[in-house]
């Protein structure tokens, strides 16, 4: 009886042309359908590949059916693959893989019996034993690498790692070592992890958006090159930035990976050395500029649109300043965008002044800022501070920018130099006689707050920090280039020049001080404090638009999560430890405001927005498999 079913079961299959890959507890595991005139690759002798012995196993080797083996370089061949992740095409899928942590019940279920070792471990040994392996390297790099290589093998324990121990690991994933990883991203290239959209792709974008496996995008996160950290134009190796921000979306601000899409538009690159890189895996031209960039902006911008709605975020990230305004400009009323860059820090280094006001004494309006460096940061920070103090206060616009100075690498910005500058620093160039170097600078404004956004490393002189503590009891010193290599000035540095008198934060993380029996915790003025939590409460609410006053929300959020205890170390920024809390709060705050301005769409509004934003939040603890 067996023997007929059998033979019938074969006859049914050849005459089909359907092969059975395999049958057991009752259901079909995989079906592949292989229709016979796909298949007519005909050898010498006419037979078809579907009736050929298999002449290259050897010792009960698997018969090579598709003649895949056999076939030269010149032949093509169809990549055939399944449709179900189970045995071994699931221990490669880094969605569903668990590795050893598979139970008995599993392994027999999807066919796993020999292809793992017979030991069990627990999603929390896992993590056990990956935190100590990266430990053992030196180089930041490779614990980089390291840490790409698991996302790739294993998403969940990936983001349950960096979420336990983020603190450790930010550093790795993000700033300041994502620089380093940038720089040598041709070399360390392994598999995609974003879209790479480039010029050759001009004209069929949307095609290209489509070619990406996940359908239902909600957070974008792109970048052109031109302007990485401090680091300059690094072109298509720039897509070691969206890869990270959006790895701390999930992690730090709960938004699911499966909706996150790293971007990186490649329209040449500027640097010659990577021109010259016979490694470098992007365009080998010069950076497109003028209606060339603007078209395939606008085609990627519409694409966008049409491919996923009109409520995907869209983020701006490293752009240079001769874009990166045009370009918010633009899209703000017809997308809903976001520059991390421009409105991110701002947000976040708005956050930490709003914070240090209990350790300074006053009000925003009662202080003075002087920012090295009037880019797309440094004028992005002041025009938040100005919209902040507009709001405290209700005097108008103009006149709470004449308490914000700025000084780029002409000297200070005033109104003798109007017609020369940049327009988006025309706003800060105050009547005042030109002054060329920082320190005058600092002596005749006589700020109480010296922000540094210039990219330029070491700017924050000793004389610079001295003249800052003579002319203030507590000197607000803020170095916010990234990464170290390029920040102003060191904590050692501001703490000892200061004789510890100084509150100082920075881009980059430094570690405690000491500094006469005193330890000094630095805050970090870090975008990942804002941008995830934003995110989600845009996403978890709906929001068609971004609005100033959601960032403003952001800023004093976080400003409240900072408790006595961070003050007394000399914190203005709460640690990351408590990351998920802040951001829950964060999107809840961002979310009321998008609420009350009558831009969420999401109705009707949850009673509760920071439980709601909590229970939004995607948590990476392993799921059990029927």
């Amino acid at each position: 009886m067996k023997r007929n079913r059998r033979k019938k079961a074969s006859k049914l299959r050849k005459a089909l042309g359907l092969f059975l890959l395999g049958e057991r507890g009752g259901g079909i595991l995989k079906i592949r359908v292989v229709m016979e005139s796909t298949l007519k690759e005909i050898t010498s002798n006419g037979d078809s590949v579907l009736d050929m012995k298999d002449k290259c196993g050897v010792g009960g080797g698997v018969e090579d059916m598709y003649g895949e083996d056999r076939a030269t370089e010149d032949q093509p061949i169809t990549p055939w693959t399944f449709s179900v992740a189970s045995g071994y095409s699931l221990l490669r899928d880094p969605h569903y893989n668990k590795g050893l942590a598979f139970t008995e019940a599993e392994r027999d279920a999807h066919y796993l019996r020999g292809l793992l070792p017979p030991t069990v471990l627990s999603q929390e040994l896992q993590e056990k034993r990956m935190i100590h392996n990266l430990r053992q390297y030196q180089v930041p790099l490779q614990r980089y690498m390291a840490m790409m290589d698991l996302q790739e093998r294993n998403e969940r324990l990936f983001y349950k790692l960096l979420i336990d121990h983020v603190e450790e690991l930010l550093p790795i994933v993000y700033t300041p070592t994502v620089g380093e990883a940038c720089q040598k991203y041709g070399s360390i290239f392994r598999r995609p992890q974003g879209l790479f959209i480039s010029l050759k792709e001009k004209g069929k974008i949307l095609e290209v958006l489509k070619n990406w496996p996940e359908k239902s995008i909600q957070v974008i996160v792109v970048t052109d090159g031109e302007r990485i950290l401090g680091l300059g134009d690094l072109g298509c190796q720039g897509m070691g930035i969206p890869v990270g921000k959006l790895s701390l979306y999930t992690a730090l601000g709960g938004v699911r990976p499966s909706v996150c899409l790293p971007i990186t538009i490649d329209v040449g690159t500027n640097n010659q050395q990577l021109l010259d890189n016979e490694f470098y895996i992007g365009l080998k031209q010069k950076r497109a500029t003028g209606q060339e960039y603007a078209e395939l902006l606008d085609e990627f911008m519409s694409a966008v649109k049409q491919n996923y709605g009109e409520k995907v975020l869209i983020q701006f990230e490293d752009f240079a300043n001769h874009n990166a305004f045009d370009l918010l400009a633009k899209y703000r009323t017809t997308h809903l965008v976001f520059n991390d860059d421009i409105q991110g820090t701002a947000s976040v280094v708005l956050a930490g002044l709003i914070a240090s006001l209990k350790l300074l004494g006053g009000t925003l309006a009662d202080h003075t800022f002087l920012f090295l460096g009037a880019g797309e940061a440094g004028t992005g920070i002041a025009e938040l501070i100005a919209l902040e103090i507009t709001k405290r206060t209700s005097v108008p616009l103009e006149e709470a920018r004449k308490k914000i100075w700025l000084v780029d690498s002409k000297g200070l910005v005033v109104s003798s130099r109007l017609e020369s500058l940049q327009h988006f620093k025309k706003p800060w160039a105050h009547d005042h006689e030109p002054v060329k170097e920082l320190i005058d600078a600092v002596k005749a404004i006589k700020p109480t707050v010296l922000i540094g956004t210039s990219g330029v490393g070491k700017t924050f002189t000793k004389e610079v920090v001295e003249t800052m503590a003579s002319l203030n009891p507590k000197p607000l010193i803020m170095a916010l280039s990234n990464p170290t290599s390029q920040a102003e000035c060191t904590a050692e540095e501001a703490y000892t020049w200061s004789k510890g008198h100084a509150i100082f934060a920075s881009g980059s993380p430094f570690d405690p001080f000491e500094y006469e029996g005193r330890t000094f915790v630095s805050g970090q003025a870090n975008n990942a404090y804002i941008f995830p939590g934003f995110g989600l409460g845009i996403i978890m609410s709906g929001t068609i638009r971004v609005h100033d006053d959601m960032l403003l929300a952001a800023s004093e959020a976080l400003a409240a999560q900072v408790t006595e205890e961070d003050y007394l170390k000399g914190r203005i920024y709460p640690p990351f430890t408590n990351i998920r809390k802040i951001s829950a709060h964060i999107a809840a705050e961002v979310a009321a405001k998008a609420y009350e301005l009558g831009l969420a769409t999401r109705l009707p509004r949850p009673t509760n927005l920071e439980k709601y934003a909590e229970s939004c939040m995607y948590t990476p603890v392993y799921r059990t498999y029927r």
